[in-house]
């Protein structure tokens, strides 16, 4: 079941978790949105992760998990970045999951999502 979003004066379909039903919908404007609404203010170092999760789904057809998102972003970005804890500041509610959501990806294969 799809519910609606309205941005920028588009209606977008997203699922029960809010998740899009079509990735092409996607936009930085519907970023902010969906960023927004979790309570998120996107910053430069957001955009270096939804930037990046973006890239590695155009380049492998799948959103990364966790421990895939913080062991290759720390490979590009630097331990610092990269670390796990600093993905949690970022998207408290999971990197992959939330993460995910706000990059206007689906949630990885390999995780349970929760409200």
């Amino acid at each position: 079941m799809s519910e609606k979003i309205e941005v920028g004066g588009k209606s977008i379909a997203v699922d029960d978790k809010g998740y899009l039903v079509d990735l092409n919908d996607w936009s930085e404007e519907v970023a902010g949105y969906l960023a927004n609404k979790e309570g998120i203010s996107l910053t430069d170092d957001h955009w270096e992760v939804i930037k990046f999760l973006r890239k590695h789904y155009a380049e492998f057809n799948t959103s990364p998990n966790v421990v895939l998102l913080v062991k290759v972003f720390a490979k590009e970005y630097g331990e610092k970045k990269g670390s796990k804890e600093k993905m949690y500041s970022l998207f408290p509610k999971g990197p992959a999951r939330q993460g995910c959501r706000i990059a206007g990806l689906p949630l990885p294969n390999d995780c349970v999502d929760w409200p």
